[in-house]
């Protein structure tokens, strides 16, 4: 018997990262006038921030890349649903090796680790990157994680997968971005009800899973994979991981 499929990230969350409706909204108008503009997204998952950030200008075209063509599909469903799929062009291509021209606007929001190298480089070698990739006065909207405050011993055991010097403080976030030849226009970072909502939204869909499939030979593994994130979540991110977006400029 094949094993009943795990629902899809996106089937309960809006965006993959913790953002809310009105906060979109406000970071794309950051960005400036969007028409005759190209915004490329890079790791745009399945794209949601871009269509919408291209539904505010009929003169906006748009290209995500990321390397799902799960999450691609289901972005191409949602644009031919809005009437953009004649703007918007998403492509499954490895971000970390993508070549293209400098584009007006770019996004990168929570996906600095496609560039590759040691943890403790991805922010860094993600700012590198993208500074050829965004024109001389075009924008880059930045969305990475920072430390509210350093973790516990404790706090640091219960989310391994994060290695304590992988993020810094917000300030210093922002000076990493500046040193990379950017200017900062705008910063914002995501309220505790978004990150709630988020988490909230992803672990539904394991929970929901769980309580239909107990008998599926996966069962174990997303139980295994639920719980460790939920361990994490209340023991050590909750009160110590935040997530910042800088609108920049490139000098």
């Amino acid at each position: 018997m094949t094993a009943p499929e795990i629902p899809p990230l996106y089937r309960d969350a809006d965006f993959n990262g913790p953002l809310s409706d009105e906060h979109a909204a406000r970071l794309i108008r950051t960005l400036g006038p969007l028409t005759d503009r190209r915004v490329v997204d890079l790791g745009c998952g399945w794209a949601e921030f871009l269509l919408r950030a291209l539904a505010t200008d009929p003169a906006a075209t748009g290209l995500g890349v990321d390397l799902d063509e799960g999450v691609l599909e289901h972005g191409r469903a949602n644009a031919r649903a809005r009437g953009l799929a004649d703007r918007v062009e998403l492509v499954a291509a490895d971000v970390g090796v993508w070549e293209g021209e400098p584009a007006d606007v770019v996004v990168n929001s929570g996906s600095t680790h496609v560039w590759g190298g040691d943890p403790l480089d991805h922010t860094a070698n993600a700012l590198a990157a993208l500074g050829d990739l965004v024109r001389p006065g075009g924008r880059l909207l930045f969305g990475e994680c920072f430390w509210r405050r350093p973790p516990t011993d404790a706090e640091a055991a219960a989310m391994p997968f994060i290695p304590p010097a992988q993020y810094r403080p917000l300030p210093g976030l922002v000076d990493l971005a500046l040193a990379h030849g950017f200017r900062l226009l705008a910063l914002s970072e995501a309220s505790p009800q978004e990150w709630d909502d988020f988490e909230n939204r992803h672990a539904l869909g394991w929970e929901e899973w769980l309580a239909g499939n107990p008998d599926s030979p996966r069962a174990d593994e997303v139980r295994v994979r639920a719980d460790r994130h939920r361990h994490a979540r209340v023991h050590g991110m909750r009160e110590t991981l935040g997530f910042a977006y800088l609108t920049l400029v490139r000098a």
